[in-house]
This record gives structure tokens, sequence and C-alpha cells, in this order.
């Protein structure tokens, strides 16, 4: 397994835009800086709430080498690269400087809605192909495929540089199949905020969060704490923050976020088609949550 140090909380980074869609670089070092304050443990660009689909080859590597130097070191950087064309995610992985990346996060293959047999085969493949550790993410309320556990674990158990998986089924049975019988040092990261707490009782090492944009401090203290074994802690950040992050899904992910972020000040809560902006009863909430908290 690798040595790089995956455990607590990564955040999936939202990407700023300005109103005419560029992205916003000036909103985006304000918030990655805020993002480290609040003392996560890593980050992760150019995932699903950082819209990567929507964003060009030239756009995406302009993001890399943004967040690399902003960053500088200061904590692990996984990026996001997956897809359902493998042939492609090789020549992408082929193409990117590594330099000052310490894993990848790829997603399961969507759309084509693939066997567990290619699904292994698939990640099999950009394994080997990969010149840094591959995380496995598993999220089929978008991908419309699930990895079964036991697809997990054979990968787990033959592919070296598979480290881990984000685990966003929503299914803690599969998360205790998982943590029970994965090789040592397999990391099973929560991809769901909600259950990150659950999550970590059943042997998991973190999360990879949304609400962590917005909450860096307090999200990433209720991980280390319950990672400690402190969950009367860990329980109490997770409950003053439950429902503000429930509702940042009410109207989609990263729609939720980026308007929790504007209305806190942080950054613009403009998106790229196909996704729009939240609805007003939406940012209204927010607000009042904000408040309580």
């Amino acid at each position: 397994m690798s040595s790089v140090n995956l455990k607590g909380t990564g955040v999936a980074l939202v990407t700023p835009f300005h109103k005419d869609g560029s992205i916003d670089f000036k909103c985006f070092k304000k918030l990655i800086d805020r993002i480290l304050d609040g003392k996560v443990e890593y980050l992760v660009p150019l995932g699903t709430t950082g819209e990567s689909v929507t964003l060009t080859k030239d756009e995406r590597r302009a993001v890399i080498d943004f967040v690399s130097e902003v960053n500088d070191g200061r904590v692990p950087l996984v990026l996001g690269l997956g897809g359902n064309n493998t042939r492609e995610i090789i020549n992408t992985i082929e193409e990117t400087d590594f330099d000052r990346i310490d894993a990848i996060l790829s997603v399961s293959p969507y759309y084509n809605k693939p066997s567990q047999r290619g699904i292994f085969l698939h990640y099999r493949t950009i394994a080997n192909a990969c010149p840094v550790p591959v995380l496995l993410y598993n999220v089929p309320s978008r991908t419309g495929s699930n990895i079964d556990a036991d697809t997990t674990l054979e990968l787990a158990h033959e592919v070296k540089n598979i480290i881990g998986i984000k685990e966003a089924s929503g299914s803690l049975e599969k998360v205790m199949k998982i943590t029970k019988d994965r090789p040592k040092d397999f990391l099973v990261i929560s991809g769901d905020d909600v259950l990150t707490l659950p999550i970590i009782a059943c042997g998991g090492d973190g999360v990879i969060s949304v609400i962590a944009n917005a909450m860096p401090k307090d999200f990433s203290e209720m991980v280390r704490n319950a990672l400690d074994g402190n969950f009367d802690k860990a329980r109490k950040l997770h409950n003053k923050l439950l429902e503000i992050t429930q509702a940042i899904y009410v109207d989609g992910n990263p729609a939720g976020v980026k308007g929790l972020l504007s209305a806190m000040n942080v950054c613009s809560e403009y998106l790229r088609l196909p996704l729009v902006n939240v609805n007003k009863a939406t940012l209204n909430r927010f607000e009042a949550l904000l408040k309580e908290i």
C-alpha cells in the first residue's frame, strides 16, 4: 500500500465561476486557503463537486496547476480522474503531470452499466497504468451501476496500486463487509457527509466531503474525534452540522454547497449548465441555519 496518508477529511473542491462562466481563480484561492485553515487533511479537485465534466481539457489542466500552486505541498492532493471510456482515461493519465499529485479518485464507469467483471478489469487497467495510487469511487445514484463489496475486495486484494474506496452507495451493510474483509491499510472513505460518523464507527477511515467546502473546521474536527474514538464530541459536532449538511443536497450538488458559500460571502453561486442555482427558499434556509450555527 502507498505511504500517502488519506485518513481524515478530504474536501471535494467546488470550482468557482464568474457570472460569464469563466473560472474565478481569485475566489478559488480564497476558498482553498480558508479550507486549509480549517485543518482538513487533503484536497480533491476535479471531482463531481468540481463540475469537472463541464470543464475543457485546458481548464482541467489549469485547475490542477492552480490548486497545486496554492496548496504548495501543505496537504496531499487527490485528483478526480475517471470516466466510462477506459482507453480515454489511460490517455489522460499519460498526458498528466503527477509531480504534485498524490493519488487519483476514479469514479466507476457510468451510463455503460458494465458488469462486475467489466468494473474489475476497468480499474485494474487504470491502476496498472497510473503512476500514483488509485481510490475507487462507488456512487450508484450517479453512475447507474453499483460496485459489489466482493468486487471491491477482489480489487483490494489483487491490485497493489488500489489503496481504498470512496463508498457512496448509502449502504452501511456494504461498508461493514468491506471493512471486515479488506487488506490491512485499505482505506474505506465515506462519500456521504451525513453517513460519515456511522461509517467511521463501522471501521471507516474518514470522508471526501462536500460540506467541508463551507464548514471545514467543524466537520474535520468531527471526523478526527470519531477516528480517535471520542464519539461524544464527534456526535455533538455531527448534530450541529446535520441540518445544514442535509440542506445543501435539497437542490442537488454542487448547486447547494455553492449556494451556501454564496450565503457565507465566500464565493459566488454560479454553475455551468445543465446545472442551475438553488431556489430562493433554499437560500433563505441556508441563511436561517447559519444564524443558528
